[in-house]
Order: structure tokens, then sequence, then C-alpha cells
């Protein structure tokens, strides 16, 4: 990334050029596709680049920037889940979420969660002299996806930090952080780019349908930009087919086509879905599948409304269950199952 999003100037004179920066650690808040890991990223390369820009923004040319585009920065440490590692952490977030691991192979083998074991390995970079003066800089992400023990063992070294030492905590869910993690960073809320400006951003990257992309995505450009991917888009299509074809829909056939996108993300669609139904239903609008109108009314015909307020009210639920599941399959199967029963209620 050779440089932050358009939105998120704002926040970035906040931070640098106002001398914003306060304290030894820094929490990076908001929702998922808006630029948070990127931002994250550049800002700390900023701080280690040695001959820095305007407004203090890395130059790309100096030694530390290339140790940084390299992964190799002696004094920058990226704690990521073992899910997230590889292109997310060197090309970028894209969509800043777990879509990156889309794999069957990568969801059943790697960890979703940063262990105790991740955080133990901070302690020789922490509280060892760096390879050069200033900043040493430690990413986390996305930091609620830290277990208890791992969390614990951050606080500690948060209580006591070395000098020139920062933390830069990233997330899309502060309230499951613990209090008193978040008391001890200086705690920012990053900014979400309005439909306009998403939209012309999505033309730049020749999206050809940027408003529905956006919308059909939680009106997060970085997501919308990848649900238009090739694969992206095939799963997404192939989602809205399970759940538009109610009188054709085989839970357990259903279950095996969708085991391939990530659980977190096919919830997320089904929370979206079961939104626009209720919509639709009671105002005749939608807000996130611009392009399915006539599939939603279809659908919203066949439900009872109060049974798809239920069913969207044990999605929220679902959401935390989806991270760790123990059973992927049988976890979809259970949700499309729910799903055929809500719509035979009427």
């Amino acid at each position: 990334m050779d440089d932050i999003y358009i939105w998120q100037q704002e926040i970035w004179q906040k931070l640098l050029k106002n001398s914003g920066l306060r304290g030894h650690a820094i929490l990076l808040k908001g929702k998922q596709g808006i630029g948070k890991y990127d931002f994250a990223r550049y800002f700390a390369q900023s701080l280690l680049c040695t001959d820095p820009k305007v407004e203090r923004k890395a130059c790309g040319a100096c030694l530390s920037c290339g140790w940084f585009k390299q992964n190799t920065h002696p004094n920058f440490f990226a704690i990521l889940p073992e899910a997230l590692k590889g292109s997310f952490a060197e090309q970028g977030e894209k969509e800043e979420s777990e879509e990156k691991s889309n794999s069957v192979a990568t969801k059943k083998n790697a960890s979703q969660h940063i262990s105790i074991e991740q955080i133990r390995k901070l302690n020789d970079f922490v509280y060892l002299t760096g390879h050069q003066q200033g900043y040493k800089i430690v990413l986390i992400y996305p930091a609620e996806a830290m277990n208890n023990a791992a969390a614990n063992a951050l606080l500690k070294k948060l209580e006591e930090p070395p000098e020139n030492m920062l933390f830069i905590l990233v997330t899309h869910q502060a309230q499951r952080l613990l209090p008193t993690i978040r008391s001890r960073c200086q705690q920012m809320v990053m900014p979400i780019p309005d439909v306009a400006t998403s939209i012309a951003w999505l033309t730049q990257h020749e999206v050809s349908d940027p408003h529905a992309s956006l919308a059909a995505a939680g009106y997060s450009p970085l997501s919308a930009l990848l649900l238009n991917t090739d694969e992206h888009a095939q799963q997404y299509q192939q989602f809205i087919h399970l759940v538009s074809n109610t009188t054709q829909l085989n839970p357990v056939a259903g279950a095996q086509i969708m085991q391939q996108v990530n659980l977190p993300i096919v919830v997320n669609w089904l929370q979206q879905w079961c939104y626009d139904l209720v919509s639709y239903r009671t105002t005749g609008k939608i807000r996130y599948f611009l392009n399915q109108m006539a599939s939603i009314a279809m659908v919203s015909r066949q439900i009872d409304l109060y049974a798809c307020i239920a069913y969207a009210r044990t999605l929220n639920a679902r959401q935390q269950l989806a991270r760790h599941p123990l059973n992927p399959r049988l976890f979809l199967e259970e949700l499309l199952i729910d799903y055929v029963a809500m719509i035979g209620k009427k």
C-alpha cells in the first residue's frame, strides 16, 4: 500500500501531522471492510521510515521501507491468527476480514484465534534493544481474536511497556476486548466513507455496479471490491440461489455448497437477507440485496414476519459461534434447517 485511503486523511492528520499520538498503545476500531488494517500497517511503516515525506508519510524508498514491504523489518512485529497469515499480511487487507482464508483446508487446519504462545513470542522483541533508534511497533489484528489467556498476557506488557514501544491494536468489535486493555489504549474510531465517496472509489477500481456491490457488502467499500472477484462473486450468487429458491432448498446439500465460504460471512449474508425480507414486508424497501428485489418480494410473501424476526435474532448469537464451530458442516446444516422451518411457519 503506497498511501492511505482518501476517507482516512482527516484521522491521519489527527494522528501524525497534528501530533495526536499519545501513550504507548493505540486501538483502531470500526466496522470491517473500511481499511483499518491497511491504515495500521501504513501508519507503522511511516513511523519507522527514516526519510518521511509530506505529512510524515512513508517515503517508500529508504532501507527501512524496503524491509517493511518485505515483512522483514526488525522493529516491527505483526500478530494475526494463523488463518489470516500469508497473503493477507503481505498484500493488505483488501476486504479486512476472514474472507481471505476461504479454502476448506485453511478453515479446518488453521486457527482463527490469537493464542498465548503468539503473545509470549513478543517477550524478546518488546524487552530487548531495538535494531535502530525510534519506535518498536507491535500490530495485533484483529485484537478480539485473542483468547483470554492471550489477552491477559498482553495486558501485562501494556501495563509496563519499555520506552519507544508502540502497540497498535485493530478491532472490528471493541466490546469483545477486556476493559482493562481498552483503558490502556488511545482509542480511535476509524472513519466510514459516505456512499458517494465509496461509489467513486469503487468506480475507480472498475467495479461495474458499485452501488449494488456496496449495498451487498454492508456499505464497506473494501468488502465490495473483494465481492467482485470471480471466486467471491460466484459464492455470493450461490448463496442467493439457495435462500431464494425456498421450495427446492435442501439444507444438507446447501451446507455442502456453502462450506467453501468462511462461516461468519455466511451468517452475515443471512442476517442481511433477513433484514431485507422484514424491511420489504413492512416498508416495501430493501437495503442490501438491491439487485434481488423480485426474489426478496417473493420470499417475503412466504414468511411469517415474527418468525423471521426471531430467526434473525438467533443469527446474532450464531455469529459468535461461527468463529469456532465444532463441526462447520453441521453448523451450516442447522442454519439452513432453521431457515427452511422459518419459511414453513406461515
